[in-house]
């Protein structure tokens, strides 16, 4: 890239740093929401904990119960790697941002070596981002499908207990 490309529009540097920057602040909201998650996904691990303790099971209860204990165990994982990988994006792209920013200052002083240096660091840590971000949007696609899969059986307990008291409407009556 010659000084001439940079120089003609007053828009090229902005390019620089705000496609990074922009990451930066895509990688921060995604964090947030995955954040909430983890704490929602705690939260259904505590509710299975007092289900857990309220005595004796049937066993097709305590076969459902020990399912949601796995997938919820599960999904905390997934999301605890997705939430890694997302802080990895977001300290790549944050740096990618200073990065460019080092360049662009460097290059209007006439060091193209130092210019072109760090424009490549800025990609690497660009790609560095992105990749985390893909691996992390990954392991939280995985996680919601676990969450399907919990909703479904719960809704299917739910039919069949519905189910088993409209067939006993009394059932204390003996």
């Amino acid at each position: 890239m010659d000084q001439a490309s940079l120089t003609q529009s007053p828009f090229a540097v902005l390019t620089f740093i705000a496609a990074p920057a922009l990451l930066t602040n895509s990688s921060s909201v995604l964090a947030l929401s995955t954040i909430n998650r983890m704490l929602r996904t705690r939260d259904r691990m505590k509710e299975l904990f007092v289900q857990s303790e309220k005595g004796v099971l049937p066993e097709s209860e305590k076969e459902w119960l020990m399912g949601q204990v796995e997938r919820v165990e599960k999904q905390g994982v997934l999301l605890l790697s997705g939430l890694r990988a997302i802080y990895v994006a977001l300290g790549a792209f944050a740096g990618a941002t200073l990065v460019t920013l080092l360049g662009a200052a460097l290059f209007s002083l006439q060091q193209a070596m130092w210019f072109h240096l760090l424009a490549g660091a800025g990609l690497v840590l660009g790609f560095v981002g992105v990749g985390g971000l893909i691996f992390g949007t990954a392991n939280l696609f995985r996680a919601t499908q676990l969450s399907v899969i919990s909703i479904r059986q719960e809704a299917g307990l739910i039919r069949e207990r519905q189910k088993a008291k409209s067939q006993n409407p009394n059932p204390k009556t003996q």
